[in-house]
């Protein structure tokens, strides 16, 4: 029986492509086990079990380049979790005996891949952006199988690194369920617009105080739209609800507005909507390719090598999205933009029907073909 153990987290980008690789092997091996190692504290520690798999807690932190009196406490703090998970990451291979590791990249991947190589188990990493992570560049040299998104990451790693292109996978819900069955399902109608928002696990203050004003939009001028969002671990200390309520708008018992910290259910919201408004971050640009959806991106501005922007820039010179830089995002632009593509439906379905066509759909079997020759069938 084929034993697999998965790597990643810190983020959502980095546990829901584990994920999916989780699916793409039992599809193809339905006998197959699988675990999951992450942080306890960071969101793989639930998105995990939701999905029915086992959970290795093991505590790792990343470093802190800016030094100041703050971040000399973190790096310290991170020093002690690195020195402690070596013991860890033994005891979670002597107990779960894989047969192969794959990380999807974070800090607490790295550890865990590492030992499983150095006992030689077999080892793979999934990078997921254009440009690739600390851990998964450290890695590279030392795993079976480098999996990348797009080809343009090779540049960032050493010469010599053997590597396969395959596309990012998403969890397979994401084309399971059309867009009348998924209002059905979030009691919408299937005529009035829908519009979905989301800074990402974390959430994004930049996105939730533009939202809110445009929430409150809508109640102002009496205009009927379905929207979801979720405001992220972030939005919870700026209590994004009390703020809609402070501005006139109901949120019990609203039959055209879901609001919520995480969305667990995203295959159906993204299903359900005509409109995205979404960080950069290349799941979730994927996820909108394999849904067919049209975007409004706000890159993250604080990411290594601004790739989030470069990865935008992609969708909206194909037509696909519209982007706009968190320096210039005002509450204004932003109901001026979603005002003129409620007006110009057509729009918005090009904007859709353009995100579909820049989905790799092979992207299952290239997964799998990099990890076959390394698995015992």
């Amino acid at each position: 029986m084929l034993r697999v153990l998965l790597a990643g987290g810190g983020t959502a980008g980095h546990v829901n492509p584990a994920l999916a690789i989780a699916e793409i092997i039992k599809a193809r091996v339905p006998d197959a086990e699988f675990a999951f190692a992450g942080n306890p504290e960071k969101i793989e520690a639930k998105l995990v079990p939701q999905a029915g798999y086992r959970f290795y807690p093991i505590k790792v932190e990343g470093f802190q380049r800016k030094i100041n009196g703050e971040n000399i406490k973190r790096n310290i703090h991170a020093a002690k979790c690195l020195a402690l998970s070596g013991k860890r990451c033994r005891d979670i291979l002597r107990d779960f005996k894989p047969d192969l590791v794959i990380g999807t990249g974070g800090y607490v991947s790295g550890p865990v891949v590492q030992e499983a190589a150095k006992r030689g188990i077999k080892t793979a990493i999934h990078e997921q952006n254009a440009y690739p992570g600390v851990t998964n560049r450290l890695l590279a040299k030392k795993v079976d199988a480098v999996m990348l998104t797009v080809e343009a990451a090779k540049d960032y790693f050493k010469e010599g690194i053997d590597y396969t292109v395959t596309g990012l996978p998403v969890r397979s819900g994401f084309s399971k369920i059309n867009k009348a069955q998924a209002r059905r399902e979030l009691g919408f109608d299937d005529d009035t617009v829908c519009i979905l928002s989301t800074g990402g696990s974390l959430g994004a203050g930049a996105i939730n105080s533009t939202v809110l004003d445009l929430i409150a939009w809508y109640e102002k001028e009496g205009l009927t739209v379905n929207h979801i969002h979720s405001y992220g671990g972030n939005g919870r200390d700026t209590n994004f609800e009390k703020c809609l309520a402070d501005k006139g708008v109901k949120l019990e018992g609203n039959p055209h507005l879901i609001v919520k910290e995480y969305i667990n259910n995203m295959p159906t919201c993204m299903a359900a909507a005509d409109l995205v408004i979404s960080r950069c971050g290349a799941n979730a640009l994927t996820e909108l390719e394999a849904m067919g959806r049209g975007a409004i991106l706000v890159p993250s501005p604080i990411v290594a090598g601004n790739h989030q922007y470069h990865n935008g820039m992609v969708l909206q010179k194909a037509g696909a999205a519209i982007v706009i830089e968190q320096k210039d995002l005002t509450s204004e632009w932003l109901i001026d933009t979603v005002k003129s593509l409620i007006e110009d439906r057509d729009r918005l379905k090009s904007l859709s029907e353009n995100a579909a066509g820049l989905y790799i759909s092979d992207t299952d079997e290239r997964v799998f073909s990099a990890i076959k020759p390394l698995i015992k069938m």
